[in-house]
Order: structure tokens, then sequence, then C-alpha cells
């Protein structure tokens, strides 16, 4: 089975219905790590519908989280932001300023990411954490909480190890200055806190936005009332004494049932190591979807065990992952005859079609041209000369395809550049014989490539020293992509003209 569908099995045991949970803080750009989880999530959804389970997903947005720090890509007036919410602050603008168009700091980074969502075909329940926090959702969590600070208190610094601050409380008040810092509660009466920042004393109601819960705590709550039954998180919340062990405990707490959990490892850019929006090491979503078709996206994914790290490559690697792909895709896998093989081989063949299916988008039409074949097309016709042979529908495909090849990923090995004129000193015996042939050849790709090595035959040349001079005399360089494909899309005269000179 698929790694989706084992998770899907091991949801079914526990009941027909469930939710599948992800959640992000807004809190700078997100990349393609964050995918990750939240196609996780998708596939094991869509793995329990397959099996008749009532499964929803739904995207926690952490935008009750507060800004931590000024980061590199903020102007140092946001220093006074420091600890507030991310729903109560100004969006950046273009040169790290606070703006004055009306959205949050939550709002700016979210909306690319949702629109990158809507691109992958993954369609979630967006529950807006402040929002949740202002309608009361979180309310009897807060008040067990507070009730049991103790047993909390303890919880955590067991499982974690680490001792918490004497002024430590499980809620977080919103001060006098909009800010979560620097604030120290010394009363609980519910539905009140009582607190002090300052030196000035102020009370917070806990069933509106005027505080939150700290994250060990917030995480449990949320599973609870939004009944969430399974969640992938990241690798450092999995980790022994991390925050899904304190939260395992303190849901029980709650009197609620912990999720079942799916740790995931990172995606690092070849080369680079693990993405960080901090360190800058980082592919945005919409600029990995403008050099990525969406579905081979969701095949890096699905292809990959969640405890499997996945090296991202958005060169040759991305070539080879599309060519495995479309290989599959050209198959009618289901129709393999699984008796008599191995069983490692019946485990790759049913990983093969449970990874297909999670990578399809639904909105989207078939095409018979490859990712190569378009990669080349693309540097030696123009727009409108593709579009007509192949049709309107692969316009997408074309942007996304003109946006890699001017892109610093593009690999050079597959870059293209007809010569304008003809090059110097080349032998003129072999391309003398090579264009007399070719000049009343059917001009398509097996015929071209039929005709090269019979003329090094003819000439008497060394293969080495012939695919040196065709290739200096097309494309100004030693080696490259296959010259056949290439020639037979560009004008015969064209090519016949560097070759005769």
């Amino acid at each position: 089975m698929h790694w989706s569908e084992v998770v899907a099995n091991a949801l079914a045991a526990k009941g027909d219905k469930h939710i599948i949970a992800s959640g992000i803080t807004p809190s700078g750009e997100f990349h393609i790590g964050h995918l990750r989880e939240i196609l996780t999530g998708d596939m094991v959804t869509k793995a329990c519908k397959a099996k008749g389970l009532d499964a929803e997903f739904v995207f926690v947005i952490d935008s009750a989280d507060p800004l931590r720090k000024v980061y590199s890509f903020l102007s140092s007036e946001y220093e006074r932001y420091i600890g507030h919410p991310l729903a109560k602050i100004p969006a950046p603008d273009e040169n790290g300023n606070p703006s004055t168009d009306g959205r949050s700091y939550a709002q700016h980074f979210l909306e690319p990411f949702l629109e990158a969502l809507e691109q992958i075909d993954v369609k979630p329940r967006l529950i807006d954490n402040y929002q949740s926090y202002a309608n009361g959702e979180f309310a009897s969590r807060i008040k067990i909480a507070c009730e049991k600070a103790d047993d909390i208190r303890e919880i955590i610094e067991r499982v974690s190890g680490r001792e918490l601050s004497p002024d430590w409380y499980p809620y977080n008040p919103i001060g006098h200055d909009g800010s979560l810092d620097g604030v120290v509660v010394d009363g609980f009466e519910w539905p009140y806190v009582h607190w002090t920042q300052g030196g000035k004393a102020g009370k917070s109601d806990l069933r509106k936005a005027e505080g939150k819960l700290p994250w060990r705590i917030d995480w449990p709550a949320r599973w609870g009332w939004i009944g969430v039954s399974c969640e992938p998180f990241g690798k450092d919340h999995g980790t022994a004494g991390g925050s899904y062990s304190t939260g395992r405990e303190i849901s029980q707490l709650f009197a609620d049932q912990p999720p079942h959990p799916l740790t995931y490892e990172w995606i690092s850019l070849k080369g680079k190591g693990a993405m960080s929006s901090s360190s800058g090491n980082t592919i945005g979503p919409l600029e990995a979807l403008a050099l990525v078709p969406p579905e081979i996206l969701r095949y890096l994914i699905a292809r990959s065990k969640p405890n499997k790290a996945i090296d991202f490559d958005t060169g040759m690697g991305l070539v080879n992952l599309v060519d495995e792909f479309e290989r599959l895709s050209s198959k009618d896998l289901e129709a393999i005859e699984l008796e008599g093989l191995s069983r490692r081989q019946r485990v790759n063949v049913e990983d093969e079609i449970g990874a297909m299916k999670m990578s399809y988008i639904s909105h989207k039409n078939a095409s018979s041209l490859t990712f190569r074949h378009l990669a080349m097309l693309c540097q030696v016709k123009h727009d409108d000369e593709i579009t007509e042979e192949f049709g309107t529908d692969i316009s997408e495909r074309l942007w996304r395809m003109h946006h890699w090849i001017d892109s610093e990923h593009f690999p050079e090995e597959m870059r293209i550049v007809i010569r304008d004129s003809p090059a110097p000193g080349l032998d003129d015996v072999y391309l003398k014989t090579l264009s007399e042939a070719l000049q009343t050849c059917e001009w398509e790709v097996d015929a071209i490539a039929a005709i090269i090595p019979n003329c090094i035959k003819a000439a008497g040349l060394e293969v080495k020293t012939a695919y040196f001079t065709l290739y200096q005399a097309i494309l100004g360089r030693d080696k490259g992509p296959r010259l056949a494909p290439i020639m037979a899309e560009v004008n015969r005269e064209r090519i016949l003209s560097l070759l005769k000179a």
C-alpha cells in the first residue's frame, strides 16, 4: 500500500469520522517545505475518503502567534510590534515598512500560500486561530489549563526536561501595549486572568482574543475543540520531549484524545541544505509553481514516505523527476499482473500506483507533449507555432517552461541557442556530406537521426570528432541535447545554411 493508505487504515481502525489537520504560523514567506505538511495531510484525507471514511482536511492559520523578532525582510519600524499577534499588526510593504493598505501581517504572507494551494488542488477548510480565540472556541480548555496550571507545569517540565520560569503561566494575556511580552499573570477567577505589565494592572477575558495559550498548550487545546484525529508535523515536534510528547499528556488532561501522529522529514534544496525562512534558503510555493508543474510538486511529496528526507533539485533533478512521472503516466499500472512478482516488486508497483493517484490534478487535461520536448520547443520555436500544433490548453505550461528556462535553475546542458551564422574552421568534408544527405531526406526526427551516423561513417571520421563538429556548427558548443529532435523542429534551410558554409 501507499503510505497514505497505511495511515488511512490506522485511522479506519479507530472510527469512521476523521479530521486531518495542518497548521502554519504566517510569520514570513512560506516555502515548499511547508507544502510537505499540507500535502501530506491532503493525501491522507484523500486516502481516507477512498476507503469510504467521512474525512475532512482543515488548515489552521496561527495568526494569534506573536511577531517574535524583526526579521531580515522587515524594517526597524517593526520593533514596536514585537510580541503583538500577527493578526493585529500591519502587513509589510515592498520596502519592509508597515503598510497602510488595511491588510494584516498574517494576511500578507498567507494569501500567496493559499493561491499556491489552489494550484496544487488542495482545498482545506480554513480555521483562523485568532478568530477562534475571539469566538470563544478555546475557552473551555483555557479554563481547565488555568485551573490545572500546576499539573501542566509538571507535565512540561517532566516530559521536556526543561525548567519553566517561576512566573510561567499556561495563558499569555495581551498587555496594555498590545504585546504578549512582559505580562505577568498574578490571579485567575473565571472568566478572567489578572495581570501586570510594567507595574500597571490589567485583566483579560479568557472567552475573547485578549491573549492566547502558549504553543505546547495551544496545540492540544485545538486538537480537542476541532476534533483532530490525525496531524502531520515536522520532526522537531516529534522528538522525545518535543511538543507532541507534552501535547499528548495535556490533551488527556483536557479529557480529549491526542491525534494519530505523522512525523515528516525536511525538504532540502540540493546542495544548500534544509529550507529555512529565517536563513533565506527558500523557494516559495508560488516561485516553485512557476518552475514545477503542480502535479510534479504533488508527485515529489507522494513518492516519498513522510519520514524520508527530500532533496529538491530544480535543475536536472527536476527533469529526471518529470521523466519518471511521465513514464508512469504512460503505463496502465493497474493492469500489471502482481502474481509472480517478488514482494519488493509488488511493493514498488503498489507504491507507484498510490503515488500517481495522489499526484493528478483534477482540473488538468492530459497532454502527449513531454516536459523535455517542451523545453526544447520553447527554445527553438515561437509560442504561437507550439500552440498551433498542440493547442491553447498548453498555454500555462508554456508560461511555466519559459519561466524555468529564464531562471537560474535551468540546467546548462539543456540550453539551446541556434547559431546565427556559420562557424569558421570546421571539417567541411563531413558537413558537406551531411548537408547533401539532409537536402532530400524526410525532415523528421528518425530520418535525421539515421542520417547523422551514416554520414560520419561515410566521411571516415571518429564519432567523437564528428559530433564535436556538428555541435559547433549548429549550437556553437562542444556538446548538448540530442541534435536530431532540435534539427527537426528548425527550418531545414536554416540548418543547411549552417552546414553548407
